[in-house]
């Protein structure tokens, strides 16, 4: 019998600094080698694991917790769990062991042009993909042109979002996401990409929301960006958390293991 456990949030114990906002314990993902079934059941369900031999933990025995205001960086190398951990704590990706509680809500800066159609203008896309996010269409109207004007997109506003180049696509669906009211953000390389002054908008607008007491989990290669922003780290070995301690002691682990 499958033992995970989703908790809801406990939207009393939000404001609380006492309280963890994201508290995994003993979580484990578990993926096939070879047969992958893409259905959304086998996603949401996780109905995708091979005959014996044929699986393996892409996450196995993680347990940590999160306290409110913390800026926490998850390093380790290409394919050692990093992003399916960031989807397991924004919720899009059940686990097959342990359990899972986040308190409030997530603005997941991951996949991050996920949820915009292509065949929609970029007006249309603000609205979808905020929309699917849970912004009432009050606020969508109240912050559309802010998001606009960060994105810097007036132009293209009426252009199908297909028409976008790959830089394009992200600073729209940046500046949407990033002006989600939600107290937990989830970023997976997003500053690794866009043009030189775009990352230094992205930047100032995490710090805005470092200010503003959001709990940060960022996934970077990128040792300036990971020492800019946090203050304690997790290091991933083989889908194993092997190092838990400030961000400049996890670097340094894992600078000597590289």
């Amino acid at each position: 019998m499958n033992d995970t456990n989703i908790l809801p949030a406990a939207d009393s114990t939000a404001g609380d600094p006492a309280v963890p906002v994201i508290s995994l314990e003993g979580v484990g993902v578990e993926f096939s080698r070879k047969r992958r079934d893409l259905s959304l059941r086998s996603m949401l369900f996780r109905r995708d694991k091979g005959p014996d031999g044929d699986s393996f933990w892409g996450l196995k025995d993680i347990s940590f917790e999160v306290r409110q205001g913390e800026a926490v960086g998850v390093v380790g190398r290409n394919g050692q769990g990093k992003s399916t951990l960031l989807k397991v704590v924004a919720g899009v990706l059940l686990p097959d062991a342990g359990r899972v509680s986040v308190t409030g809500g997530v603005a997941p800066l991951i996949e991050i042009t996920g949820g915009f159609a292509p065949d929609l203008t970029g007006r249309e896309n603000i609205h979808l993909a905020a929309g699917l996010h849970g912004m009432p269409k009050e606020t969508i109207a109240a912050k559309f042109d802010e998001i606009v004007d960060f994105a810097e997109m007036e132009k293209f506003l009426d252009t199908p979002f297909r028409h976008f180049s790959s830089g394009m696509k992200v600073r729209l669906a940046f500046s949407v996401i990033s002006q989600l009211d939600e107290p937990i953000i989830l970023v997976d390389e997003v500053l690794a990409v866009g043009d030189k002054a775009f990352r230094t908008k992205c930047y100032t607008r995490i710090e805005e929301l470092l200010a503003a007491r959001r709990t940060l989990f960022l996934v970077s290669h990128k040792d300036n960006d990971l020492r800019r922003f946090c203050t304690r780290g997790l290091y991933l070995r083989q889908g194993q958390l092997v190092e838990d301690a400030p961000i400049r002691e996890v670097l340094a682990a894992y600078e000597k293991e590289s």
